[in-house]
């Protein structure tokens, strides 16, 4: 409970930073810079803060996975490139990318109780999801560096909230999850008999 009261304060902050256009005429790379600050914050608190490490590997892991559903973001992507607010060619990779991160996390998360190797699964998903979303920060970059008013839409809300706090929470939520599954793998090596047929420990 703690923990989301803090995420709430983090949102309504980010929110009023981008209502008040503190974001907006920001020059590349301050805003990724933003993003590495507040990226290195969270898991600086994850790495000294026991209580915070605690949580981090006790939630559900489908808490942390169910984040990725905000990535249906990117059908937003596609509409703003449409009216011409963002640019194609930034557009419809990072939207249609992040639609098809968003998409297998539902899938995952649907099939759970059905699905075998949870690990394996999980993993590539991960994998894919945390690759995606670098490449989305790194071509918004390229873009504004190009054209700095191209990517205007991105420092106005609602898309603000993506460098102040849905893209932070998603680099993190993604090395969270690697944790958690590295954890997975070393209880396999201490117990043969775990659940999954001695092979894929069950994932919470």
């Amino acid at each position: 409970m703690k923990f989301a009261l803090i995420a709430a304060i983090w949102l309504i902050a980010a929110i009023a930073v981008g209502g008040a256009g503190a974001l907006q005429g920001l020059a590349p790379p301050i805003p990724q810079i933003i993003i590495a600050g507040l990226t290195l914050a969270l898991l600086m608190a994850w790495r000294i803060s026991e209580v915070f490490k605690r949580w981090v590997q006790t939630i559900d892991l489908r808490a942390l996975m169910a984040v990725h559903l905000t990535r249906f973001v990117g059908i937003y992507f596609l509409y703003l490139s449409a009216t011409g607010e963002l640019p194609r060619s930034f557009a419809i990779p990072a939207g249609c990318g992040d639609i098809g991160v968003a998409t297998a996390a539902g899938v995952l998360l649907l099939c759970w109780s059905r699905l075998r190797r949870k690990r394996l699964w999980v993993g590539l998903w991960n994998a894919a999801g945390l690759l995606d979303i670098l490449g989305v920060v790194v071509s918004a970059a390229g873009h504004a560096l190009a054209d700095r008013t191209s990517m205007a839409a991105l420092l106005h809300l609602p898309l603000s909230l993506l460098p102040t706090f849905l893209v932070p929470l998603i680099i993190a939520s993604h090395i969270f999850i690697f944790t958690r599954l590295r954890k997975s793998q070393r209880l396999v090596g201490q117990d043969a008999q775990s659940t999954d047929g001695g092979r894929w420990p069950a994932l919470r």
